[in-house]
């Protein structure tokens, strides 16, 4: 039996495990759902019998079923939801639809196969099939709940949509197919991982110290250990929902993903893990798929739409076995149409899930939309982390609310971290697992965790959630000991909180039924091979029984391949963005080279042309780099799901782009084949063009991608990109031929994939080509009668006496290429894309198993808190990042030294007035052109020494209100008013006041204290003394209890502060401005833990009780934390009040006033802000029959606000009559004066670039690199024709090498502005002008640096001159000048740019725009009249010229043998006879000038005489370093004007001229 069951060959692992398995698994959930609301259970629905009117199928008798085991069962009393919560009318239409369609196919007598729309929830969970028709239920007298109960209009019976479903499984049974269901159980689990808990930072000089370098060897022999978690042990059976709670860095991200089988980032796990008598190896081989694990971000491809999503998990996850008649298609609709109908998705089908830049679904449907990803690809275990980060109170209930349907339908086994539960969340689930520092506290039944605790000893707070009271036991500070309770007799360690579960009963239990588990193994063998067999039912016929995938490769990949149409068509402006460019370059280079003649003049511009061919496809695939970095997490999380080989969705996509990429190439050939006049003799010429250039493109489209995938961060993959690229262009055989390149780099020319394409298209296009002879020597004056037989063609190639060149001679003496070669490099072409496209499968295969890696604190060099911290307990979360001991709670940095922290916010200001505002609206335009009123007739005030709440639902526009309030608003129109005592706002309101954004942004390289002492210098008063400053800045630190972490780098995520500490410096650098009117805070506890979120609302308690005025915004309040606050301003959607006023103690002023209104009652155990929100009908399901914005208007608590209101006005009234105003004096609009921000800003900026090694260094590697590779590709050019063009090519690669260091410096400059723009530029801190100074300042020394090392590498190596004067002069215009150049146009280009992709865009058009009319590539002489004056415009025109003549300039030139022309003079004459007055008018020289035949003449014997066929001159040398001064004085000018235009400037460019106009008519 066990080798027909086995899906491999291979022995099974047989581990003692599963005594629970699957503990009737389809029965005791169903039916036992009722509202939330309500506590009365509904019976479970009896099986239906054996003589139902469905058909069966009998289950073979070699079938094994799954096995229920007998063990001693925790009744779980956490509540359930209704299958149809989010759509009762879309369920009901649905139960209605498989009703009419079961009694129309059961009264037809033929065997026809069902249709799609039947039996939909038989495809929510393996086996998950073979659904008859529906069975009408009729109303039960048992009791059931009517939320439950949908009636269909004209229907004489009800129907129960979990009753219905519940018969759909009975069925599925009956007809011999059994739902594959998974527990899990540990026992003695350990964690173990990599990493000190905190590090120094490194920087430019400590990076390359020698004792750097020791230290990493002895990391890498030694790494240092850290325990995660220790001594876990628990079991969750199918149906149930575990809650993991703990605090940051207490472990829970490590066990969610230990139990979702997610090991990698880990140096070891140890301990038995089992999923019902299955090892996690054999689960990862086999059943992959099986296991789910979520992460807290909704990463979905954005482009897609919700139905299309989950169309391709389904399609991907779609079993083998399904009901008869029924195709696979039929299957997907059923699961998608299902799953959006019980999530109440149906409304977003064609919706785009959407991201930060395009526009999808809201955060809670999006956080839906991944719920039912995993659910349609059958889980049977579901792990989700935090994943109700930022979401609302409400919507983050709906979200838990739709995964206990989730768990309750497909039976699966749920895990899900949150931080901040309410009770109604906390309800929901059936056990909880509560860590202490990565030691386990309590696992067990939910509902008996708050007893375990309490009896031991410990109490909640008033009103404190269950789950905040677990977690505040596992806090030194946050717990409370029951009054008459020794101290000393309760646990208070981690061990101790551990040794103390497992001796208690429940305890016991645990352990019991955890054993009980690995002991049974007849049962655990039976579920094995139950399990297996299910799978490989599933398993579609071409795939191997033992692979984790459901459907073949085949399948795969046209699932895929559909999905990635879906794509382009979703994003079709980046596609129809990235045609236009080709386009665009097609004209410009063919009207650059238009028609070219057939003359040997041209030969070097058809080379340039066929260049530019191979190479603008080819390289413009690193556009790919990007959009691949942004998909591989989406990818993994996919193949970790068992979906689809990653490989697969590479081969899909190369497939997809083959046709696009064709038909972009195509309108790119055939524009620049006709324009340029490229031969069409004959007319296969075209299409084997067409057909190299789009080869070369697929095969360097497969290589760059293959990059991406082959590396990390796309950072590396962008610079090893960068690098290729300029070995791509030098060894294609253009800018070098091959016979001049050095023997030791000659090997790249043979794996350039590019250089086989060149040489084809050269070929092809010089084969059969006979070019007139554009120059023949001799010829002119004195020249009119000569013969044919005594003149030459100087071209390359040609033969003496005649008038044409064979472009096949040509092209063998020059390039050593061969027209017979042109079918062989095709094939070579065509293997290379076949290798890159290997590599690029195995390289994605490769990147999905790529390990997240740990979190560190990170402190400056010379630090003394490392040493503390590193002495600590280490059992950190690696994910979430680590507590350092001294501030693991929020608020035990205050608990080492209360007096400091209470004393040290004495220094707070003394608060200056009331702020109010009278009928503010805030209306914006919509893009249709109408109107939209985001705030309605709100009014209120805050006082000094009060906390006052805003809160709303998600849309209520808080945030906007905030920002209208703050004057922060950039957008819509503001009115009403608002006034400081009743007097209007003063000119520094924004220096009187502070704005904690809900992001915390700061820059990554500061301190906590550089970045406090930044905010300190800039906006306090500059009467106060510096020294002054600093010293309130450590009284801010003790205040935000900062002084463990104060000399720690902010970081970014992985390497920095944790989101709590983020957070209290967000806090600290608006105190640190001395506010003295105001502090705003928007959402300060989104994202925290229940303990970090009341430390951070108690800090703000503390600093309000000293007279602080406080709003803020906040979305998940507990009782606890809704009690610090003394009043609230509750909007609804549309922005309009609900109520403002005191909240009472325990809020009962608030519950009065809504009960008093026609609210509800508000249960004692109630959370009053969940009540609040409840009756105002917030959320996405809620509803309310009360207009509580009208009941507001009339209610006399608004009577009393706009009598206080009106009092506060007359009081400013009375002061303005008197004399007093709070904008008398001078207030200037920037506290510190110029001089003082441009050196804050210069110091900081100094000190981020020295805290950037990683950008130093590539900065300076691609410098070297560059340098050398160039000069030895040039190495020791000769003094010979080819030797001036080889140094021509020297100095123009060497210009080339700016476009990745424009780009790199594009990025902290942006990243400045965006800080400045963000939160600096509304806080006054400084003015835009300083720190576009200071950004264009600290890249100079730097970029001259890194430029000085390229010289260095290239100058000599090339072979330039060594005379002092001319290596003085290149240094200055190469060094220097061009590097001013570079580095000023590029921050120009950003300072226009929103971001870093667009400047890379933008800066690479113009910065090839430039280069073409340079004259290299086409000389001015050959150019077209209509280009003239762009050539003359190129800063690059005058820079080459001035690199090129310094470098070549005045010497002789010595022809190499194939450059010596032979010709044979008349009879009687020498050759110096013959040739001395062409030699005397246009140059030359002869080698033999007394012979009088076979005369070897070279066309030129100095260099100036090459220098005036490209139009340049030794004596332009000072004049050009004086065009280049202007330019770089132009480019300055224009990162001032671009940043006023583009990013200070309100209003539109043309809005602006039109008021210009109107003003002078």
């Amino acid at each position: 039996m066990a080798s027909t069951s086995s899906p491999t060959d291979e022995a099974v692992p047989a581990i003692p495990t599963a005594a629970q398995a699957i503990p009737d698994a389809l029965h005791h959930r169903i039916g036992d759902l009722t509202p939330v609301d309500e506590r009365s259970r509904v019976p479970t629905p009896e099986p239906a019998s054996d003589d139902r009117p469905h058909r069966q199928r009998t289950r073979p008798e070699h079938q094994h079923t799954i096995p229920q085991p007998q063990l001693s069962r925790v009744d779980s009393r956490a509540e359930h939801v209704p299958f149809d919560f989010f759509d009762q009318d879309g369920c009901a239409d649905l139960v209605l639809q498989r009703q009419v369609t079961g009694a129309s196919q059961r009264s037809s007598k033929k065997g026809r196969s069902r249709s799609r729309a039947r039996s939909n929830a038989s495809a929510l969970h393996p086996a998950r099939e073979s659904i008859p028709e529906p069975v009408t239920h009729a109303s039960s007298s048992s009791g059931a709940s009517g939320a439950g109960t949908l009636v269909g209009e004209g229907a004489e019976e009800d129907f129960q949509f979990d009753g219905w479903l519940q018969t759909q499984w009975d069925a599925a049974r009956g007809q011999g197919i059994e739902c594959r269901q998974a527990g899990i159980t540990f026992k003695d689990l350990r964690v173990v991982g990599l990493g000190a808990t905190a590090k120094h930072q490194d920087t430019i000089f400590s990076i390359l110290s020698p004792m750097r370098m020791l230290d990493f060897a002895k990391e890498l022999r030694h790494p240092p250990k850290k325990d995660i978690l220790t001594g876990f042990e628990g079991t969750v059976r199918p149906g149930e929902m575990l809650l993991v709670l703990g605090r940051p860095g207490s472990g829970c991200t490590s066990l969610l993903r230990t139990l979702a089988n997610q090991r990698s980032g880990f140096h070891a796990v140890h301990g038995e893990v089992s999923y019902d008598g299955i090892t996690p190896e054999y689960m990862a081989k086999h059943y992959r798929g099986d296991v789910g694990y979520s992460p807290e971000d909704d990463v979905h491809f954005p482009s897609l739409t919700v139905r299309q999503t989950l169309e391709v998990s389904a399609a991907t996850r779609t079993p083998q076995t399904r009901i008869e008649g029924r195709t696979r298609q039929d299957f997907i609709d059923s699961v998608v149409e299902t799953l959006a109908t019980v999530f109440g998705l149906r409304h977003t089908y064609d919706t785009a899930v959407g991201d930060e830049n395009i526009r999808g679904v809201s955060g809670g449907e999006k956080k839906r939309v991944s719920i039912a990803e995993m659910m349609s690809t059958r889980v049977c275990v579901a792990c989700w982390d935090n994943s109700t980060r930022g979401l609302d109170a409400s919507t983050a209930l709906e979200f838990t609310r739709a995964l206990r349907i989730a768990t309750d339908i497909a039976h699966c086994t749920t895990i899900v971290t949150l931080y901040q539960a309410s009770e109604n969340i906390y309800s929901l689930f059936d056990k909880v697992c509560v860590l202490n520092e990565g030691r386990m506290a309590y696992f067990g039944p939910a509902d008996q965790a708050r007893a375990y605790f309490e009896d031991m000893g410990y109490v909640p707070a008033n009103r404190q959630t269950t789950a905040d009271f677990l977690v505040s036991v596992t806090d030194v500070l946050g717990r409370r000991i029951r009054e008459g309770v020794d101290p000393a007799s309760l646990p208070r360690t981690p061990d101790e909180f551990a040794r103390h579960f497992k001796e208690s009963p429940l305890g016991i239990k645990n352990a019991s039924n955890v054993e009980a588990m690995f002991n049974d193994t007849e049962l655990q063998e039976k579920t094995r091979i139950a399990y297996k067999q299910s799978a490989r039912a599933e398993h579609s016929r071409h795939v191997r029984p033992s692979s984790p995938y459901t459907i073949s490769i085949a399948m795969q990949v046209r699932t895929l391949m559909k999905r990635r149409v879906q794509i382009i068509r979703g994003d079709w402006a980046a596609q129809a963005i990235h045609t236009f460019n080709f386009l665009a370059q097609a004209l410009i280079m063919g009207s650059v080279f238009f028609r070219m003649s057939v003359a040997t003049a041209d030969f070097f511009s058809r080379g340039a042309v066929l260049f530019f061919s191979v190479l603008f496809g080819a390289l413009s695939a690193m556009a790919e780099i990007p959009a691949l970095y942004a998909q591989r997490p989406i990818v993994a999380r996919h193949q970790k799901a068992a979906m689809y080989r990653p490989f697969v969705e590479s081969l899909a996509l190369t497939v997809v782009d083959i046709p696009i990429t064709f038909v972009t190439i195509l309108i790119f050939d055939v524009v620049l084949y006709f324009m340029t006049g490229l031969s069409l003799h004959p007319a296969s010429k075209f299409f084997v063009y067409l057909l190299f250039t789009v080869t070369l493109t697929l095969c360097m489209k497969a290589f760059f991608r293959a990059l991406a995938a082959s590396f990390k961060t796309e950072s590396e993959a962008q610079a090893v990109a960068g690098l290729g690229v300029l070995a791509l262009v030098l060894y294609t055989g253009f800018t070098i031929p091959k016979p001049s390149m050095i023997g030791a780099l000659k090997w790249l020319t043979y794996i350039n994939p590019i250089r086989y394409g060149f040489e084809s298209l050269v070929a092809n296009e010089f084969h059969g080509l006979d070019a007139t002879c554009s120059n023949l020597v001799p010829s002119g004056p004195g020249y009119e009668n000569a013969q044919l037989t005594n003149q030459v063609c100087t071209t390359v190639g040609s033969v003496p006496g005649q008038q044409t060149v064979s472009g096949d001679n040509f092209i063998s003496l020059n390039y050593q290429y061969s027209y017979s070669h042109e079918w062989r490099n095709l094939g070579i072409v065509i293997a290379f894309w076949i290798g890159f496209l290997i590599w690029f499968f195995y390289a994605t295969e490769r990147a999905g198993l790529a390990a997240p890696g740990g979190t560190q604190l990170v402190f400056k060099r010379g630090a003394k808190s490392i040493e503390a911290v590193n002495a600590s307990d280490s059992s950190a979360d690696e994910e979430k990042g680590h507590t350092p001991p001294s501030s693991s709670s929020a608020n035990s940095v205050v608990a080492e030294s209360p007096e400091q922290s209470e004393k040290a916010k004495d220094a707070l200001p003394d608060p200056r007035g009331v702020f109010s505002w009278h009928h503010l609206n805030f209306d914006v335009r919509l893009a249709n052109g109408n109107m939209r009123r985001l705030l309605d007739d709100v009014s209120g005030y805050v006082v000094p020494g009060k906390l006052t709440a805003l809160m709303g639902e998600s849309g209520a526009g808080k945030t906007t209100l905030l920002n209208a309030l703050a004057e922060r608003s950039t957008v819509g129109v503001i009115t009403g008013d608002r006034f400081v005592n009743g007097l209007a706002l003063p000119k520094d309101f924004a220096a009187q006041t502070g704005y904690c954004q809900q992001m915390d942004i700061h820059l990554e390289t500061a301190t906590v204290r550089e970045a406090l002492r930044f905010s300190a210098v800039l906006r306090q008063p500059k009467s106060v003394s510096k020294a002054e400053k600093y010293a309130y800045v450590e009284d801010v630190i003790k205040m935000c209890a900062m002084e463990t972490y104060a000399d720690a780098i902010v970081g970014v995520v992985g390497e920095g502060l944790n989101v709590e500490q983020r957070k209290r410096l967000t806090i600290g650098v608006e105190l640190a401005a001395k506010p003295q009117l105001l502090l705003f805070l928007d959402e300060p506890t989104s994202g925290l833990d229940s303990q970090s979120a009341w430390a951070i609302i108690d800090f703000l308690r503390s600093l309000a009780d000293r007279g602080q005025a406080i709003l803020c915004t906040i979305h998940q309040p507990s009782a606890e934390l809704f009690q610090a606050f003394d009043r609230l301003l509750l909007l609804k959607k549309g922005g309009q009040t609900c109520y403002f006023g005191d909240l009472g103690e325990n809020a009962t002023t608030l519950i009065k006033y809504f009960e008093a209104n026609g609210g509800r009652k508000c249960e004692s155990t109630e959370n009053p802000a969940e009540y609040m929100l409840d009756v105002i009908g917030a959320g996405a399901t809620a509803t309310s029959t009360i207009n509580w914005h009208d009941a507001w208007v009339n209610s006399p608590e608004r009577r009393a606000t706009d009598a206080r209101l009106a009092e506060l006005l007359q009081q400013g009234e009375r002061d303005r009559s008197n004399g007093a105003n709070l904008n008398d004096g001078e207030h200037p609009e920037f506290a510190a004066p110029w001089g003082v921000q441009f050196w804050a800003l210069l110091e900081r900026s100094f000190q981020n670039y020295f805290r950037s090694p990683t950008y130093l260094l590539s900065k300076y590697v691609v410098n070297v690199f560059a340098g050398l590779f160039v000069g030895f590709t040039f190495f020791k050019a000769k003094n010979s024709l080819q030797g001036s063009q080889d140094q021509l090519f020297a100095v123009f690669m060497a210009t080339i090498t700016s476009v990745s260091l424009s780009n790199q410096l594009q990025v902290p400059f942006i990243r400045f502005r965006q800080i400045y723009e963000v939160r600096e530029a509304a806080s006054k801190m400084y003015h835009w002008i300083p720190l576009t100074i200071t950004s264009v300042l600290v890249e100079i020394p730097f970029n001259i640096f890194g430029s000085s090392l390229f010289f260095f590498c290239w100058y000599w190596t090339v072979g330039f001159p060594g005379a002092a004067d001319r290596i003085g002069y290149q240094f200055l215009a190469f060094v220097v000048y061009f590097t001013l150049y570079y580095t000023t146009f590029s921050q120009a280009v950003a300072a226009m740019a929103p971001n870093a992709q667009i400047a890379g865009l933008i800066f690479s058009f113009l910065f090839s725009f430039v280069i073409t009319f340079n004259g290299v590539l086409q000389p001015f002489s050959q150019l077209t009249p209509f280009w003239h004056w762009m050539y003359r415009l190129s800063p690059f025109t005058y820079l080459i010229e001035a690199l090129v003549t310094n470098g070549i300039g005045r010497q002789a030139i010595q022809c190499s043998s194939t450059e010596t022309q032979i010709i044979v003079p008349p009879s009687g004459q020498t050759c110096a006879q013959y040739m001395s007055t062409y030699i005397s008018n246009a140059g030359g020289y002869l080698s033999n000038p007394n012979d009088s035949s076979n005369c070897e003449f070279c066309s030129a014997s100095t260099t100036d005489q090459y220098l005036v066929s490209l139009n340049m001159s030794y004596s332009h040398r000072w004049r050009n370093i004086g065009f280049l001064s202007a330019y770089i004085g132009f480019n300055i000018f224009l990162v001032f004007f671009c940043t006023y235009m583009f990013r200070v400037r309100k209003g539109s460019l043309f809005g602006g001229l039109k008021k210009l106009f109107k003003k002078r008519e």
